[in-house]
């Protein structure tokens, strides 16, 4: 089974990026009806792959790219700030936030527990170059982690280069290669949200 949740993201990426008749498309394309999907249900496993097989067809684009898009827009779109938020603190910089990647499945189950994310794990090949593993059952979701890894390097103001390697039906490996730590300005983030204020609710 698959939860909700991660289809209806899906779901409300189509929307916000693609409009709702597109989304409707590509649920009439998947047979669904209602199209739409509650987010704290589960769903059979073969669903994900439906939509995303319906979404190549309407949107006339590979699935590896739209669902990279999945993950910049999971960081960078307004209606997604508060997961910003959350992956921002897992550290000051780059490098620190690839480390706190390992911990990203058990802080998935923390806010949601019947949320299954496929395993993570960091290598340090050197200090400029890393590999990820992504080992699970959802090979996309290795994609959408490029995404998301894309997207935080331009929050940070770092240059990555990021590879999808593949691999095997149960592990997906991405290659990361860091060429500058500060290679722009990133994004402004503050621990506190906007409008509260220095000892609120203490």
């Amino acid at each position: 089974m698959i939860h909700g949740l991660i289809l209806k993201t899906f779901q409300v990426f189509v929307e916000d990026t693609y409009g709702t008749t597109t989304w409707d498309e590509i649920a009439a394309e998947a047979g669904l009806d209602p199209p739409n999907f509650e987010a704290m249900l589960t769903y059979e496993k073969t669903m994900l792959r439906t939509l995303i097989s319906s979404a190549e067809t309407v949107l006339d684009k590979p699935s590896t790219q739209f669902i990279e898009d999945i993950g910049t827009y999971l960081v960078s779109h307004p209606n997604r700030e508060g997961l910003r938020r959350l992956l921002r603190f897992g550290g000051v910089d780059f490098i620190e936030f690839l480390h706190s990647l390992d911990d990203l499945p058990g802080r998935a189950r923390l806010a949601v527990p019947n949320l299954d994310l496929p395993e993570i794990e960091l290598i340090d090949e050197d200090p400029a170059h890393f590999v990820l593993n992504i080992t699970g059952d959802m090979r996309s979701f290795s994609h959408v982690l490029v995404g998301v890894m894309r997207a935080m390097a331009d929050d940070y103001g770092a240059l990555v280069l990021l590879d999808h390697k593949g691999g095997t039906s149960r592990v997906q490996q991405i290659e990361i290669t860091l060429v500058e730590t500060a290679f722009a300005e990133g994004r402004e983030f503050e621990l506190s949200q906007p409008g509260e204020q220095a000892g609120e609710g203490v």
